[in-house]
């Protein structure tokens, strides 16, 4: 019974935490595959495979069944087909829980990746592949290369089949374009495909002359045109331009205080018209207090 418990209680945290990372970087060279591990997952193994170009489904590499290591020496791998030519993957596992599988790419072309050159023009890549490879020396025709592109940081999901090189049209000047390459043997994947490289497509000299243009006109012309109408205004023109202040902050107040009193934001007393007072018609300068001298009561008593 605690078995069955432990068991279960063992199932359900591997579920609940999920699967693992899938590895990173993965890289192969004369048969040695290496990769990183992603960020953060302990307690993971890795499991490599391969396949060659006429099955359809995975093999695990033997000696590269649930390894601790970010390595593996995948020769055994290497009489998959008479050609040696296989794919080869690899996915991390934890808690019987497998990541997503990453396929190896190859950084240096060998006689199962492609050797990949590239070079740019405005609107348009070229990928140089050599069309005597020995896989084209064996199956004529047969052999071509699946070259896959697209714009850098995106998914390379355009591809086009050729034999040699290619030339990709119709791409935006001032991006870059990343290219990875794979052989085709009767129109299925064959080896490691080559690691994905990128290049900058370059602007026309249309394009060139129009931005070398603005740029003067930004950093040269307009300070010199607008550095002598400031000096003008300052030295010549500065009453004028105190004067055109005033008057448009006296006209500005006036409709400021327009429009509050109008909405009742500011009242504005005024005399009540059913008041009367007395009008004074004139005052005269006699000695104090001898006409009014009630209002004196100081002065009497001296």
């Amino acid at each position: 019974m605690f078995l069955t418990l432990l068991c279960f209680s063992f199932i359900v945290q591997a579920y609940l935490e999920g699967p693992p990372g899938p590895p990173q970087g993965v890289h192969v060279a004369r048969w040695l595959l290496t990769w990183t591990p992603a960020p953060e997952e302990p307690d993971v193994t890795f499991t490599v495979q391969y396949r060659s170009f006429h099955e359809s489904g995975w093999t695990d590499v033997p000696d590269c069944v649930q390894i601790s290591s970010s390595q593996c020496n995948v020769t055994s791998a290497g009489g998959a087909d008479q050609h040696g030519c296989t794919l080869l993957r690899v996915q991390a596992v934890r808690r019987g829980l497998t990541s997503e599988p990453v396929q190896a790419c190859s950084k240096f072309g060998d006689p199962c990746t492609p050797e990949v050159r590239l070079s740019a023009r405005p609107g348009s890549l070229t990928v140089h592949l050599p069309g005597n490879h020995s896989l084209a020396l064996e199956h004529a025709a047969h052999a071509k290369h699946r070259v896959f592109y697209g714009k850098e940081g995106e998914p390379l999901k355009d591809y086009v089949d050729k034999v040699s090189s290619v030339t990709i049209q119709g791409l935006q000047e001032g991006q870059r374009y990343c290219v990875m390459t794979q052989f085709l043997l009767y129109q299925r994947p064959a080896g490691p495909p080559s690691c994905i490289s990128c290049q900058l497509i370059p602007l026309s000299q249309h394009q060139s002359k129009q931005t070398w243009i603005l740029a003067v006109v930004l950093l040269v012309v307009l300070p010199a045109v607008l550095t002598p109408l400031v000096v003008y205004l300052f030295m010549f023109r500065c009453g004028s331009v105190k004067r055109w202040l005033r008057s448009n902050r006296h006209s500005l107040s006036q409709h400021f205080f327009q429009d509050l009193s109008s909405e009742g934001h500011i009242r504005v007393s005024s005399i009540d018209p059913e008041e009367h007072f007395d009008r004074v018609t004139s005052i005269q300068a006699s000695s104090p207090c001898t006409p009014l001298r009630a209002s004196c009561p100081a002065l009497e008593q001296h």
